[in-house]
C-alpha cells in the first residue's frame, strides 16, 4: 500500500474555492491512477473524478463536479491536488484521494479504485451559505 497524506479543506462560503492536497511521501505516481471521492453526511461515498496515464484527460463520475473541480499534480508526481471552484452547500462532506493501478481509472466505473486502491485519511470540507 501507498501512504497518502491529505491536507487542505475547511470551511468556505457558497461560491468560494478550495484546494485539497494529497501527498505520497517517497512514492511517485506518474504511472498510476489518481481519484477523488466524497462522502456527504448521511450518504454513500461517491466517486468524483480520476486520471491516469491510460486515460485521455480526466474522467468525471460526478456531473456536478464537471466544470467546477479540476485535478492536477506537481511536476515530481508526488502530490496531487483537487481544485474546487464555485462551491455549493451540497459539496459539503469528507473528501478522499485514492491511488491505484492506472487501469483502475475507467469510464463509467470506479469499482476498482474503490476496492483495490490506497486511500488517504480524508479531509472535511464544509460549505456554508
Amino acid at each position: 500500500d501507498v501512504d497518502l497524506v491529505q491536507s487542505g479543506g475547511g470551511l468556505v462560503q457558497t461560491g468560494g474555492s478550495l484546494r485539497l492536497s494529497c501527498a505520497t511521501p517517497g512514492f511517485t505516481f506518474d504511472n498510476y491512477a489518481i481519484g477523488w471521492f466524497r462522502q456527504a453526511p448521511g450518504k454513500e461515498r461517491e466517486g468524483l473524478l480520476c486520471h491516469s496515464t491510460s486515460t485521455t484527460g480526466t474522467i468525471y463520475y460526478s456531473e456536478s463536479a464537471r466544470g467546477r473541480f479540476t485535478l492536477s499534480s506537481d511536476n515530481a508526481n508526488t502530490e496531487t491536488y483537487l481544485q474546487m471552484n464555485d462551491l455549493r452547500a451540497e459539496d459539503t462532506g469528507v473528501y478522499y484521494c485514492v491511488i491505484g493501478a492506472k487501469t483502475y481509472c475507467e469510464h463509467g466505473s470506479y469499482y476498482k479504485l474503490t476496492n483495490f486502491g490506497s486511500w488517504g485519511q480524508g479531509t472535511q470540507v464544509t460549505v456554508s451559505s
